[in-house]
């Protein structure tokens, strides 16, 4: 099939958006598929306000064009910014079929980052863009449950994977304990949570953001690093004692599997995210006390985290994704096709 995915969120931006598109692009053409993915690197940009290492196409008149002379299958629109709503416009005024995934609890976050905005208004956007979608995919279960309180529909399971050549088990288990973060250096990923609690050893972040410079004058005492990607990335989380996810927004994490693959246990607060990819007190613990929690991860077993984290690889995730889309007429990918693909 010609599968083209349209993304506001791609290359140079490292979020678990970007992670999972490039993974499943990577399956998808494995399969035999012929994909595209459409993202601000094909269009003019300019830099999202309060955010702006995260660039937004404006010269969004192309997006109809670019979509018809692809001559897709079938189209996915995986995030909720000027090019998701310009494809979504184009499709739906010739009746076309699509679907659309729900990455981030973005009224959460807008709610984060401007108090005085609620949340209505955030669901209310959402619900918006993705009732024409003919399946809205999320990545689990408790989140499927979550969005269809506030009125989301055709909601469908998604879930993401890990990949296992990459993220594997290293014999660098440190002598001095090493708390690690990897993320987003933005307020509502809550990092001051996990930079402010007392516990021994190191405290390493990986990543960047609009507040890195905010965060590393007032922990000076914790390491940061900047983006790291493939080996190094993968070094860290091997390095690392426990990875420390103080996020209470987010729809999954990446990160945590990622650790988890390389036997580095998880300590999080229990909340949907958490509560979806770590097994208590086995690859991670969950406490409302983040300091506990840290603290006693410490003593999990790192081999059993990574048996646990085996579970989930990218092929799983990407035919899933195949078998939740419908082609452009709104007719579902034939059962012949995915019978294709898995072979």
């Amino acid at each position: 099939m010609r599968i083209l995915i349209v993304s506001d969120a791609w290359h140079p931006q490292v979020n678990g958006v970007v992670t999972s598109l490039q993974a499943l692009s990577t399956e998808l053409r494995g399969f035999g598929h012929l994909v595209k993915l459409l993202s601000p690197a094909d269009f003019r940009t300019m830099p999202c306000p309060s955010y702006p290492e995260i660039p937004l196409a404006w010269d969004l008149w192309r997006v109809g064009p670019m979509i018809r002379d692809f001559q897709p299958d079938c189209v996915h629109l995986a995030t909720e910014g000027p090019l998701g709503w310009a494809a979504r416009r184009w499709l739906s005024r010739r009746g076309l079929a699509f679907s659309s995934a729900i990455h981030t609890r973005f009224p959460e976050y807008v709610n984060t980052r401007w108090p005085r905005i609620p949340l209505s208004w955030g669901y209310a956007f959402l619900r918006r863009f993705h009732r024409p979608s003919s399946v809205v995919l999320v990545s689990t279960e408790r989140m499927r449950e979550a969005f269809a309180t506030y009125g989301l529909s055709r909601l469908q399971l998604w879930r993401k994977g890990v990949d296992l050549g990459l993220f594997r088990v290293q014999e660098q288990v440190p002598d001095t304990p090493v708390f690690l973060y990897v993320g987003r250096l933005a307020e509502e990923k809550n990092v001051a949570a996990f930079l402010a609690l007392d516990l021994p050893g190191e405290k390493h972040v990986v990543g960047d953001g609009p507040q890195r410079a905010q965060l590393q004058a007032a922990y000076p005492q914790a390491h940061f690093f900047g983006y790291q990607q493939g080996e190094a990335l993968a070094q860290a989380f091997a390095r690392a004692s426990v990875l420390v996810f103080p996020s209470r927004t987010d729809t999954y994490g990446l990160v945590m599997l990622e650790a988890l693959a390389c036997g580095t246990p998880v300590a999080a607060f229990p909340v949907p995210g958490p509560l979806d990819v770590l097994e208590q007190g086995v690859s991670g613990v969950m406490d409302e006390d983040l300091r506990r929690a840290c603290l006693a991860a410490l003593q999990l077993d790192r081999r059993q985290c990574a048996v646990l984290a085996a579970r989930q690889s990218w092929q799983a995730s990407a035919l899933e994704f195949l078998a939740c889309q419908p082609l452009l007429d709104g007719e579902p990918v034939a059962f012949e096709a995915m019978q294709v693909a898995r072979a």
